[in-house]
């Protein structure tokens, strides 16, 4: 195999001698999740032809980037999606300048694709537990879904772990990120988004770029969550005012988050209690039932009070713990988050810094680590006139990480467009 890679890389070495430089970044990435994918093949556990499937479908969103210099610069471009493309740019620019993310050369291209999800993503749980199934991948270790790039295939899994005796949920995927392993294009979906969401979204995935805990999805994603919808607060505020159109509507979809993740945190409790209960399991069913519509109801009264989030349906989606656990992951601890940003002066670029840091300090548990640093900070009071309560220690729904530091490859599927927005 060893020889294989030698001879492969001396050829395309000619080729990157000779080709224009445009060209040759976009070989060389697709040369790397080329190599990737094999090495992936010959993993135990790894199944080779799901991983094909997706370095195949990587390496064609990376060979159609187009520069959005060059999309802008087609004076037939309508005007929103010029604003659109002038607003990725600006916010990267803001990301890299004022929050410190890693930038790199993501979203400085576009690439189009021809559908609004680009991936169907599988979650699963066990119906007496808000524990998340979790699949392993190599580099970004075990997570609590897996994309399919056919909603057919999908279901087909989901029907598998319905089988197996899971609760299930498949929802659409239309961002993701690659780590920093390869300089991510916008999607040209995501140009269906307005300006505050598409911020937010561009933010959360450098977050992801910029640092991601391995087998601890549920740490990554509200980090990320968080960093993103506080980042498009802090970019339209710089760049257009704090008093204009875009920063207010930024706050109110910050604030209908924090109510949110409070929401969930609450309404969790019950389920919990429920599920510890040592009942026998057919009586713990039974009973769940009832509490899955009383968070029907509470949400059906939030839903009012919340901006940014119209796509979600709590007050009418059949509730299952795999539908729980997709937006537990996406919105766990905000308070805590909030704290640690009050005790930074509402310094957004040393709270990142301070999350980050945290986390490295105690990968085990880094929420722990983030609430114990926090905790000092008094109550805040919310736009609304809504007030948080003192911070406390919320344990997760049940952990999201795994043990052993395990590795991973794939792309990952991003809520921030699919499920935080």
């Amino acid at each position: 195999m060893n020889s294989l890679f030698v001879s492969y890389r001396t050829g395309m070495s000619h080729l990157w001698s000779i080709w224009p430089s445009a060209l040759l970044g976009q070989l060389r990435a697709v040369t790397i999740a080329l190599l990737l994918s094999a090495l992936c093949a010959g993993l135990a556990g790894c199944d080779a032809s799901y991983i094909a499937r997706g370095a195949y479908e990587e390496m064609r969103l990376l060979w159609n980037r187009k520069p959005i210099s060059r999309e802008l610069a087609n004076r037939d471009l309508p005007a929103d999606v010029r604003a659109k493309l002038e607003t990725v740019l600006e916010v990267r620019k803001f990301a890299a300048d004022n929050l410190q993310l890693n930038v790199g050369g993501a979203y400085k291209t576009v690439t189009q694709v021809d559908q609004r999800a680009i991936v169907w993503v599988v979650m699963a749980a066990p119906r007496d537990s808000l524990k998340p199934y979790l699949w392993w991948f190599p580099i970004v270790g075990y997570v609590p879904y897996r994309g399919y790039f056919s909603r057919d295939q999908a279901k087909a899994e989901a029907a598998t772990m319905e089988a197996g005796g899971y609760d299930t949920y498949i929802r659409p995927a239309i961002a993701f990120s690659s780590l920093g392993f390869f300089n991510d294009p916008l999607l040209s979906n995501l140009l269906d988004l307005d300006r505050v969401e598409l911020a937010g979204v561009i933010i959360h995935e450098l977050f992801h770029r910029t640092y991601f805990l391995k087998s601890d999805v549920m740490f990554d994603e509200s980090a990320a969550s968080w960093v993103g919808s506080h980042g498009a607060v802090a970019f339209f505020s710089s760049t257009e005012g704090s008093n204009s159109p875009d920063a207010v509507a930024a706050r109110d979809v910050l604030a209908s988050d924090l109510r949110f993740a409070l929401f969930l945190q609450q309404d969790q409790a019950g389920l919990l209690r429920l599920y510890d209960s040592g009942l026998p399991k057919d009586e713990i069913l039974k009973r769940r039932i009832k509490i899955f519509t009383e968070i029907n109801s509470d949400y059906a009264r939030l839903k009012p009070t919340l901006s940014g989030l119209e796509r979600f349906d709590l007050d009418k989606e059949k509730l299952s713990n795999a539908v729980l656990v997709n937006y537990l992951i996406y919105f766990h601890d905000f308070d805590n988050f909030e704290a640690l940003e009050r005790l930074h002066h509402g310094d957004l670029s040393a709270t990142i810094k301070g999350i980050i840091e945290l986390a490295k300090s105690e990968p085990e548990d880094p929420f722990d680590a983030i609430w114990r640093a926090a905790r000092t900070a008094p109550p805040a009071r919310l736009q609304s006139g809504y007030v948080m309560p003192p911070t406390t220690r919320a344990e997760p729904a049940e952990s999201v990480a795994s043990p052993g530091g395990a590795t991973a490859l794939l792309p990952v599927p991003s809520a921030s467009a699919s499920v935080a927005r």
